[in-house]
């Protein structure tokens, strides 16, 4: 990947100097800001996960599987959580590069600890998924494609954060290589009467059939619970411990 170093300032030439100059090429370890191309968005479906955000009257639930592979082939950790806390009321999924992802994670906590210093109130989710969005559009991070899920004064929201920095809301969205299984699942047992603890079990059940048709994803379930009360995230190698 070609990537162009930001110019120190020109200097005091002319005009036509300016305009013909060409930021020299350097080398990726001494740091900027990467192109994300269609090849880089494809690689997230090829790296493989199965995360997914539901709405409830209640609260929200963001499940995702435990499995970190090299491009769907090796299974190189079986107990990975997949989805952080963000936010008092908030949480986010880890998807993607796992540098990528986690880099993600520590620059969106220090917007919102920032927001809340200066302000003296918590963040809306419409300002968080705006700041998630802004920074997977501009961002180091490389191919990532998480889910944000959180309460505020309006509601329940989850949104999908693509890697162009795309921001959608929805009732329920799924992200990962396990997507097209999960969703089928969703559009089955989704309803939007559900309770938190229906919600857990729907969630569940979109993450399990997902483990068993996509090599990506698989060795249990993450749960994450956001109400009123704040976050609880759980892991659950047993999926009858749920369904």
């Amino acid at each position: 990947m070609r990537e162009t170093q930001l110019s120190q300032g020109l200097g005091h030439g002319s005009i036509h100097d300016r305009r013909d100059y060409e930021p020299p090429i350097y080398e990726p370890e001494l740091g900027s800001l990467p192109d994300v191309s269609d090849a880089d968005v494809e690689k997230v479906n090829q790296t493989g996960t199965t995360t997914i955000g539901i709405t409830a009257t209640d609260g929200i639930v963001i499940a995702t599987d435990m499995r970190a592979s090299l491009g769907g082939r090796f299974v190189s950790n079986k107990n990975v959580q997949k989805v952080e806390q963000i936010h008092p009321k908030a949480a986010m999924t880890l998807v993607g590069s796992v540098g990528g992802a986690q880099s993600f994670i520590r620059n969106i906590r220090a917007e919102v600890n920032l927001y809340e210093v200066r302000r003296d109130e918590e963040m809306s989710m419409r300002a968080l998924s705006t700041i998630a969005g802004n920074y997977a559009r501009g961002g180091p991070f490389f191919a990532i494609n998480p889910i944000l899920g959180g309460l505020d004064d309006e509601g329940s929201h989850v949104y999908s954060i693509d890697p162009a920095g795309g921001v959608m809301e929805d009732d329920y969205t799924v992200t990962g290589s396990g997507l097209t299984v999960a969703y089928g699942t969703l559009e089955r047992e989704y309803s939007d009467d559900l309770s938190i603890e229906e919600a857990k079990s729907v969630a569940a059940s979109g993450v399990k059939a997902a483990v068993e048709r996509d090599t990506g994803s698989g060795n249990g379930v993450f749960l994450a619970e956001v109400t009123e009360e704040g976050v609880s995230i759980q892991g659950h190698k047993d999926f009858g411990d749920v369904l």
